[in-house]
């Protein structure tokens, strides 16, 4: 199956929907979309995409929890 762009993007922003309602009441959304943005850059490089979301969710939960993913 090809590389769609536009689905890893899509796939990214339920990622941000979902931590939204996760971490309301001790996170904005703003903090949330910085959180998410720090995390999916870290896999810009990356050539293998399947993963990316699943990645990026892990790697800003810790983040959020003020970790360092």
């Amino acid at each position: 199956m090809a590389y769609d762009e536009r689905l890893e993007h899509e796939a990214i922003q339920d990622v941000v929907t979902r931590l939204v309602a996760r971490f309301t009441g001790t996170r904005s959304a703003e903090q949330v979309e910085a959180a998410v943005r720090t995390a999916y850059g870290r896999f810009a490089d990356s050539p293998v995409r399947d993963f990316i979301p699943v990645l990026v969710e892990h790697d800003s939960k810790e983040l959020l929890r003020g970790g360092t993913a």
